[in-house]
């Protein structure tokens, strides 16, 4: 039998909807990211917030995020379709951009954050869903590597804007946030051309309980789900790299440059890295990943300011290794009714040990120094590692 992806036959094409997808993560990406650095100048600086406003907001923020994937993926299973929640999630992020731009206060910038991210919780599962609906599952590691790169490529525009509207700009930050709306409403626009894929013949009715679906998950899921859910405590938020960056001696614009960088690597090595997941084994890549993680979080601990330039895109480098190949490995054998919930499941566990990994980081950096979190980091990292060397030595490894 020939294999879909072996090297003498035609080139494996994805999906319409999954190249569809990419686009519209771009287009999302490139409006969030010119919004993202200019929130907290517009908090600061234009509506006079004390610093633990922006504290509290991002925190409430991500744990609605954590909340929403979980239960928007196993309603997606319920109802039996995934557009309807991508086209309210995107349509969500879209209203939060005219809202921010209308706030005469803090208390509206947090709601448009929190309607911001709500509507990122309500859309990522059933989007990552789809992907697994509509790709083979030996071009999974194909798949979601390519909506990473179109995803971290819309990041790196958007920052780009960002960055060049502050100088043409200063101090319109209003202008800002209406302008971002342009390319969310793109991304909604391009929504309405996907369609949601009919249940094979033999699949049951949707409408299966939570419990009931979580209970018939195969085996390799809860193992790749203990695993990737350790490694989740490891796993600080960027933003303590660009402070750590900051603190080594960087220049708020040399330390925007080293983030720039970082997501360029990320972009372009995302697509390779699926497509060598699929060829050579995902765990591998995925192992690969996590190893450069620690060691790029020991030489956040260890190095100077001339090594930040080489750390992150190391950084780069892992994040393409991992974050397309990690969920693919979590879609791979689930019987399509029933991906929402295993993909909700998995984001919203890991998204909720993340938020307690940043936590302790915070907590090392403040009471022991700004070294700690990362070493604390690595040795995590490597602890995850050693656990999935043990755990997957058996015959159903993805």
């Amino acid at each position: 039998m020939h294999h879909p992806l072996s090297h003498t036959g035609p080139k494996p094409v994805l999906p319409r909807s999954i190249r569809t997808l990419g686009w519209v993560s771009f287009f999302t990406d490139v409006a969030s990211e010119m919004v993202y650095p200019v929130v907290p100048l517009f908090l600061v600086s234009a509506l006079g917030a004390p610093a633990t406003v922006l504290g509290a907001m991002e925190g409430v923020a991500e744990a609605v995020v954590c909340v929403m994937k979980g239960a928007s993926g196993w309603h997606s299973d319920r109802l039996g379709r995934r557009v309807p929640y991508i086209r309210a999630g995107y349509g969500l992020g879209a209203l939060s951009k005219p809202l921010l731009a209308m706030a005469l206060s803090w208390p509206l910038v947090f709601v448009a954050r929190i309607i911001d991210r709500s509507g990122k919780g309500l859309r990522t599962t059933a989007r990552d869903a789809m992907i697994a609906d509509a790709a083979p599952a030996s071009m999974g590691g194909r798949a979601y590597g390519f909506h990473r790169m179109m995803d971290t490529a819309g990041a790196i525009v958007g920052v780009l804007l960002s960055m060049g509207l502050l100088a043409l700009l200063p101090g319109a930050y209003r202008t800002i946030f209406l302008l971002a709306l342009l390319p969310n409403v793109v991304a909604v626009w391009l929504t309405f051309r996907l369609k949601d894929r009919a249940p094979a013949p033999g699949n049951p009715a949707p409408g299966r309980p939570l419990r009931r679906s979580l209970k018939g998950l195969p085996r390799a899921y809860w193992r790749a789900l203990i695993l990737l859910s350790l490694f989740g405590l490891a796993n600080s938020t960027d933003a303590l790299l660009l402070l750590r960056a900051r603190n080594l001696g960087l220049s708020d614009l040399q330390v925007i440059g080293t983030y720039v960088l970082f997501n360029l690597i990320y972009a372009v090595t995302a697509y390779p890295a699926g497509i060598l997941s699929d060829r050579f084994g995902r765990w591998r890549v995925l192992l690969t990943g996590w190893t450069l993680y620690a060691l790029t979080y020991f030489g956040f601990a260890l190095s100077g300011p001339g090594g930040v330039w080489l750390l992150f895109p190391a950084y780069g480098l892992y994040m393409g290794l991992t974050e397309g190949v990690g969920k693919a490995i979590i879609a791979s054998g689930i019987p399509m009714e029933r991906r929402g919930t295993a993909m909700g499941f998995f984001l919203m566990l890991t998204g909720l040990l993340t938020l307690v990994g940043n936590l302790a980081a915070g907590l090392a950096w403040d009471l022991i120094g700004p070294r700690a979190p990362f070493l604390m980091g690595g040795a995590l990292s490597l602890l995850a590692v050693v656990a999935a060397v043990i755990l997957l030595r058996s015959r159903d490894v993805a």
